[in-house]
């Protein structure tokens, strides 16, 4: 019987704005000849995963860039008087997704998931706290599911679950991509604020300053915990870094420094050697 051919996984990670992060990530991995078989993406992981997966090449990375930083906060969160009285309509909630939603028809070029030109799985959790996997079916609203903040955005119902952010869940994007049978993963993750001088002030920014920091401590579990026969490989985060995952103003500098670090990355052997947990650590500091 032959042998089953390798596998390469590119896993995009959560975290609200610090998502341009990926993309000069994303650059420079493609520039250095790397490229993955197929992409998991989880919270803004998957805006980012699908749009990659659509033209997963230069030009396409490029056309990122450019949505990036043309990016403005009122583009996700319209946090204006309207919304703010929608508060009595829909208690449940603080942001109306339509912003988000429209952002995601105007840009991403397919329907459906499995029309991706290279296999993408998006995450999302349930309301037990599980993951969900959705690699089929309408690509807007498996996006939106992953992307719903508890509080902040509403659950997204897809085959009769009401799914929420793919942060929540109890397992990375980093698991799910080596049970789809990645012997190769490269992660590409946000990283935190962990340099802010204060705590973010308000509601929406502190719930995503808490995401950044949940995905943080979920990775470095999780590369623990994975399988020593699968290469794990973290490209690194950003570090100082003093940009709220709320703030898209920094969108462009955040990709030039991460296109930046990635190159010295690799140019170091960081795709020879296997990922550490203390990459992660909220106490380092390049």
């Amino acid at each position: 019987m032959a042998a089953t051919a390798a596998k390469t996984a590119f896993v995009f990670a959560g975290g609200g704005s610090l998502g341009a992060i990926q993309v000069g990530m994303l650059r420079t991995l493609l520039s250095c000849g790397v490229r993955p078989d197929f992409v998991v993406g989880s919270s803004v992981g998957a805006i980012n995963a699908s749009y990659f997966a659509a033209a997963p090449d230069a030009e396409g990375v490029a056309a990122l860039e450019r949505i990036w930083a043309g990016l403005r906060r009122s583009d996700v969160f319209p946090v204006t008087l309207r919304s703010a009285l929608g508060l009595i309509s829909h208690p449940g909630y603080l942001v109306d997704p339509s912003g988000l939603r429209r952002l995601i028809e105007t840009n991403l070029p397919f329907p459906r998931l499995e029309d991706a030109a290279i296999p993408l799985h998006i995450m999302a959790t349930n309301q037990q706290g599980q993951p969900v996997r959705l690699s089929s079916g309408p690509a807007v609203e498996a996006i939106l599911a992953s992307t719903a903040i508890p509080g902040v955005f509403p659950p997204v119902e897809i085959g009769g679950e009401a799914l929420m952010d793919g942060a929540i869940a109890a397992n990375t994007p980093l698991f799910l991509a080596a049970e789809l049978g990645a012997s190769r993963i490269i992660v590409l993750p946000t990283g935190y604020a962990c340099a802010l001088q204060e705590p973010p002030r308000r509601a929406v920014a502190k719930a995503l300053h808490a995401i950044t920091l949940l995905i943080a401590w979920q990775l470095m579990h999780e590369l623990e915990r994975i399988s020593p026969a699968i290469d794990v490989h973290l490209v690194p985060t950003l570090c100082p870094l003093a940009v709220s995952p709320f703030d898209f103003s920094a969108s462009s500098e955040l990709m030039e420094r991460a296109a930046a670090e990635a190159k010295k990355w690799i140019d170091g052997g960081g795709l020879e050697r296997r990922a550490q947990p203390k990459e992660l650590s909220p106490h380092r500091h390049d």
